[in-house]
């Protein structure tokens, strides 16, 4: 007889006592609209569990809430082949997704697999999708400048290491664009970018033409289109969260992009009127205003790395004083609003200067540039206040000595303000031509 190693008997008799042949699960007990009611297994909301329907197929859904004793299961896919009685066991916990150097590059869906056809991705860890913000404590203060390579942002409303803002705009003004120009330009280490309810058709054309081969290769993207279901809609945003969060825990300086936060907030309005929520505020449920501060308190500066965040707002009829838009507003630390207008002129980008500001570009730029700032939106204001007056000849020249400034310098502030989506404009030059412009 061979003798057996006591380390390894050990180790072989633990494995043992902690297996068991008992296999705990649960039954559908009825499938209503898009939830799935079972009747166990023992999950905790988030928790992902596996129906397994007719021929082996199996469903993974999430639990997103209960009714009585029973889970209300909602699927990351279609429910073809699920029926009452089929068994339901949990997963062993709630999602997570892949981290690592391997992710840059690729196309991943709401569950980060891969959809690009490279094949399999290498990761270094598995981060789970739900997670705590960072100590308010051990936040690092936002005081470095971040460029952007969008002129007008870098000079007028200067964003900073580990800031959240938000890109409000209607449909069809120019958000993707402008999002890809800053993916490309951005001085930025590792962009994770969500596609959350986009167009199918869109979405190669996004990572193709707006975001191109140079930005694709230090960017990872997340998408889930709108034919998918509203719970994969929700974990994309989370999934590019996580990642993002992997990156910011090696002390990577991460670029979160998600386009758009209203197709976040209108999925989860679903899943809450699929379970049961009442209806509040334009028919959003109150888990939508939740939820918002929850995944965008998550972005920001830790005592290791930093997230600064870009999330556009699909207002509604060009109102952004809608509630999502709203909402958005309160918890950003700054906001971009495109005009239409300007867009159907073809000013692009599109930007209200007059309309956007952000929070923090006093804390990262010297009382110099805030006063060119300043400066620069006064006379952009007191031109708009005769452009008018200016476009049919009726401006009587000394009437207001700002208008006449303004009109003067007009040539060179819209060439400041206009920006072609192939050129590059370093934040060195934004801030060069800002004060050519104030100090003329």
């Amino acid at each position: 007889m061979i003798p057996v190693p006591a380390a390894k008997f050990e180790t072989q008799r633990a494995r043992i006592d902690s297996s068991t042949s008992i296999e705990v699960f649960g039954r559908v007990r009825q499938v209503v609209g898009l939830v799935i009611e079972s009747s166990g297994p023992n999950a905790k909301v988030g928790d992902v569990c596996e129906v397994v329907g007719d021929e082996r197929n199996s469903v993974f859904a999430e639990v997103v809430g209960f009714r009585g004793p029973n889970l209300l299961l909602m699927p990351f896919g279609e429910m073809a082949g699920v029926r009452a009685g089929c068994r339901v066991r949990s997963a062993g916990g709630c999602h997570r997704v892949p981290i690592g150097g391997g992710l840059l590059g690729r196309v991943l869906n709401a569950l980060g697999e891969p959809i690009d056809g490279k094949g399999p991705v290498v990761a270094e860890s598995m981060q789970p999708v739900h997670n705590v913000p960072p100590n308010p404590m051990i936040r690092k203060v936002i005081s470095t400048p971040l460029p952007l390579g969008v002129r007008t942002i870098d000079g007028l409303m200067t964003a900073g290491v580990g800031q959240r803002m938000g890109i409000f705009a209607g449909s069809g003004v120019g958000k993707s664009t402008l999002l890809g120009m800053i993916a490309r330009n951005a001085l930025s280490e590792i962009n994770v970018i969500a596609l959350v309810g986009e167009r199918g058709r869109e979405v190669r054309e996004f990572i193709e033409r707006d975001l191109g081969e140079e930005g694709l290769s230090k960017s990872i993207v997340i998408v889930a289109t709108s034919d998918e279901p509203a719970l994969m809609r929700i974990k994309a945003a989370f999934t590019a969260t996580a990642i993002a969060e992997g990156f910011r825990d090696q002390g990577a300086n991460v670029l979160l992009m998600m386009d758009s936060v209203t197709r976040f907030a209108m999925a989860q309005r679903e899943v809450g009127l699929a379970v049961g929520e009442p209806p509040s505020t334009k028919g959003y449920t109150p888990s939508v205003f939740a939820l918002l501060p929850r995944l965008m308190e998550r972005a920001g500066n830790s005592d290791l790395g930093s997230i600064t965040a870009l999330y556009t707002i699909l207002v509604e009829g060009d109102d952004t004083n809608e509630p999502i838009a709203d909402t958005a507003r309160s918890i950003l630390d700054g906001h971009i609003v495109l005009s239409r207008k300007l867009a159907n002129s073809g000013h692009f980008p599109a930007i209200d200067v007059l309309a956007s500001l952000s929070r923090v570009m006093p804390m990262v730029v010297p009382e110099e540039r805030i006063q060119s700032a300043n400066k620069l939106r006064e006379l952009i204001a007191a031109y708009r206040d005769v452009e008018d007056l200016v476009a049919i000849g009726a401006y009587k020249s000394g009437t207001k000595p700002v208008a006449d400034a303004a009109i003067e310098a007009w040539p060179r502030i819209n060439q400041f303000l206009r920006q072609h989506i192939d050129e590059r404009a370093t934040y060195e030059d934004a801030i060069l031509s800002l004060e050519g412009i104030v100090n003329a």
